[in-house]
């Protein structure tokens, strides 16, 4: 029996999750050269129920991604308040509404989200996409009234001077959330800027990092970059859940890369997020770290390149993947039974598109547990511009790593097969 130290509170419905005292340190795990089923507990017992998985294995599960690879979810604010600092009812000649929110979730002090918000004029409540921009929501939109972050961003977006945005960068990438589109196919957006919560650099003492530490590095199961940026949309979906015009039951997620990883990862920690759609997300995301894909990303390079997106003690396991106590089909496997899509592009084998869609056909076995309808994932993978509709779904395209409006097609269509009222 495991001892348990003391108690994370979760994100839905503030819920006690046990985290376990004694875990294993990494070289004491046994080796497993195959992807860990997702219903297998760490003891080795099987739980056969959707009682023992969501009272036994799922709880565990957060846990171990905790302690192994993202480190500790921080407390939950008590309260998160919106203060609009403008609102133009005449977007897109008067089809919609725009609105930019600071959001405060704790002492004045403290970093805040600047939540880009738009939505139709003419149905509601609606669905909304929620997710991470790379840089800034003046890149998405050229409207004069958006504000230009003030922290640090990276370099190579439009208008970036010294890791700095200037105004230069206005509505340069709005084909990568693509407004107009979006609304008129009846969808909201909310969206902010990665770096509102914590830049994506390591090493430097800023964002959430300085001011809410939680467990210091050295212990190796800090709060990593990946977790604050999820945590941080938790707090956006709770602003969400207040606006009459938006429909709180079918909040789809949706992020690219970095920010595909993070939408993966906080769609599997709050059960409020109806739909997951993790774009190109990779490894340390949708990929399996366990793979023999010459060409796509493992464990081993992405600590050294990104060092600050995972906790320490995932560093441990770039020698051997086979110890990790679990692999990204149990991240999946904790969305179920709410549909999640698999976007690729044929030609990012870095980010390993066939290794992901073995991930959800190893995610399924969660999803069974809930008599979803049968097949729950494709048996094999589709073809190029072939859309697998199931819970577990998939896409794959032809081109390179990025996100695109023939994306958010595919993101719409998916929805509107899964995420209407």
């Amino acid at each position: 029996m495991w001892r348990y130290g003391w108690w994370l509170w979760g994100v839905l419905g503030m819920v006690p999750v046990a985290w376990p005292a004694d875990l294993p340190p990494p070289e004491r795990l046994p080796s497993r050269p195959e992807m860990p089923h997702p219903l297998e507990m760490l003891n080795g017992e099987r739980i056969t129920t959707r009682e023992a998985w969501e009272k036994q294995r799922r709880p565990e599960l957060k846990a171990l991604f905790q302690h192994y690879m993202y480190g500790e979810y921080p407390p939950r604010p008590k309260q998160v308040q919106g203060r609009v600092l403008f609102e133009d009812r005449q977007f897109l000649a008067g089809k919609a509404t725009l609105q930019e929110v600071e959001l405060t979730f704790g002492p004045e002090s403290w970093p805040k989200i600047y939540l880009l918000v738009a939505w139709p004029n003419q149905r509601q409540p609606v669905p909304c996409f929620i997710g991470l921009n790379f840089g800034g929501n003046h890149l998405l939109v050229a409207h004069e009234q958006v504000r230009i972050p003030t922290v640090w961003v990276p370099g190579g977006f439009p208008g970036v001077v010294q890791n700095r945005a200037t105004a230069e960068g206005r509505g340069k990438h709005a084909q990568v959330w693509p407004l107009e589109q979006i609304l008129a196919r009846g969808y909201a957006v909310a969206t902010f800027y990665c770096g509102d919560i914590q830049p994506d650099r390591p090493h430097v003492a800023e964002g959430m990092r300085a001011t809410m530490p939680l467990r210091p590095t050295e212990t190796g199961q800090e709060t990593a970059t990946l977790m604050w940026w999820a945590w941080g949309i938790h707090n956006a979906v709770d602003y969400l859940l207040t606006l009459p015009h938006i429909n709180g039951k079918r909040l789809a997620v949706v992020g690219h890369s970095r920010l595909g990883k993070t939408a993966l990862l906080a769609g599997a920690f709050d059960e409020r997020i109806a739909i997951i759609i993790p774009h190109q997300s990779g490894c340390g995301g949708a990929a399996p770290s366990r793979h023999n894909n010459p060409k796509a990303e493992t464990v081993s390079r992405i600590n050294i390149t990104f060092p600050h997106w995972f906790c320490g003690r995932f560093k441990s396991f770039g020698a051997d993947v086979s110890r990790l106590p679990f692999d990204q089909n149990c991240l999946v496997a904790l969305c179920a039974p709410r549909p999640v899509l698999l976007t690729n592009a044929e030609e990012d084998e870095w980010a390993n598109p066939a290794g992901q869609f073995a991930v959800l056909r190893a995610a399924a076995p969660a999803y069974e547990l809930y008599d979803v309808e049968k097949p729950v994932v494709a048996d094999q993978m589709p073809p190029v511009n072939s859309l697998s509709a199931q819970r577990l779904g998939y896409f794959l395209r032809p081109g390179k790593h990025a996100m695109t409006p023939a994306d958010w097609q595919i993101f719409m269509d998916y929805c509107d097969r899964w995420g209407r009222p």
